[in-house]
């Protein structure tokens, strides 16, 4: 899973992480942490914990959750349920058919205007995954082609826009 991690001086950044449990994870990043920082997390699929640096490991470090016990309790069905997910590729997220587009090229709009460019790996009538190399935050609504939509989670070199407004396929294929 991906996600970002924000340290005590509001800095964000990214990271990968793995081995996760209801009590802890691995996050991969470049950067080395001390033993006992605080850290509030927003992984994709989770959602945002807090934690603390619990271990230093070569690539990045691991972390101890600091959750209620249903909040643990909670974590633990999701975390069955992705992992299911994964040994089942029944379990679909989406609530449209995904199609891939006639031309995969698009770009997407920050709200500063940004403009970047980017490629469409699959679409429906209410959302989009897109590889491109910018990582605005869960939440950022951005314009993909001319559909306006916001980041909903990452994805490996990418990210999931969910569109602002369901679309019809004639529209879509215009909008891209």
């Amino acid at each position: 899973m991906f996600g970002r991690f924000m340290l005590p001086d509001m800095s964000e950044h990214p990271c990968q992480v793995t081995r996760a449990t209801p009590k802890g994870a691995v996050f991969l990043t470049e950067l080395e942490l001390p033993m006992g920082v605080k850290v509030v997390a927003y992984i994709d699929e989770i959602g945002r914990v807090e934690a603390q640096v619990a271990d230093r490991l070569p690539g990045g470090f691991g972390v101890r959750f600091s959750l209620t016990e249903a909040r643990q309790k909670r974590l633990s069905e999701r975390l069955e349920w992705l992992k299911a997910k994964q040994l089942d590729g029944s379990i679909e997220q989406r609530e449209h058919s995904r199609f891939e587009p006639t031309s995969s090229k698009s770009h997407i709009t920050l709200p500063d205007g940004r403009v970047y460019p980017c490629e469409v790996i699959d679409i429906s009538l209410s959302g989009a995954a897109v590889t491109t190399e910018v990582m605005p935050a869960l939440g950022t609504y951005v314009m993909l082609g001319k559909m306006r939509g916001r980041i909903v989670r990452y994805i490996t070199s990418g990210v999931a826009i969910e569109f602002a407004k369901q679309l019809d396929r004639a529209t879509l294929t215009k909008s891209l």
